[in-house]
């Protein structure tokens, strides 16, 4: 069952079926999704992928997906999966444009760091990042994700793919 997580300023979350406006609303908007996966989907791919939050990665506890919020409002989509492409466990988070700026995104990622280094019990955090996508890339590098390796995806694009190792004690 996926926990709640508290950072200072935010909570995260399992969705709700009343967040489905809100997660929609979030990933419909360009700014946001064209990070996003293979970028914007339509409403309706949108509204199927909150249901299958419920009908299949909650119901079969695939891996932890949350809500993050503030002041009770929801502002974002936090998620730590096992994945493929990294061999191990990635951190997928997205803010909406009204967060931006303020310093919430390396909460968030630290909060999804902190999570998967202490109860998933880790030894690395992956991030996989669109080449122009500078924001995130410059936030990760900030809190000690390193680049690893590029990868060329299918329409040519470049995806980058970033590691943060467990320290070693002293």
């Amino acid at each position: 069952m996926t926990p709640n997580l508290r950072t200072e300023r935010l909570l995260l979350e399992p969705y709700v079926p009343e967040d489905e406006e809100g997660f929609v609303a979030l990933f419909q908007d360009a700014s946001v999704s064209q990070w996003m996966g293979d970028g914007r989907a339509t409403e309706a791919a949108d509204r199927s992928l909150f249901g299958r939050i419920f009908t299949k990665v909650y119901a079969q506890q695939l891996f932890d997906v949350w809500a993050v919020r503030r002041d009770g409002l929801l502002i974002g989509h936090a998620e730590i999966k096992p994945t493929d492409v990294v061999g191990g466990h990635e951190i997928i988070y997205a803010l909406a444009p009204t967060a931006w700026g303020s310093g919430l995104g390396t909460e968030l990622a630290e909060a999804l760091v902190a999570y998967g280094f202490g109860p998933l019990g880790l030894a690395e955090v992956h991030a996989t990042v669109a080449a122009p996508n500078t924001a995130s890339l410059k936030l990760l590098a900030r809190i000690g994700f390193e680049h690893v390796r590029d990868v060329i995806e299918d329409d040519g694009s470049t995806t980058r793919v970033l590691t943060r190792a467990l320290p070693v004690p002293n």
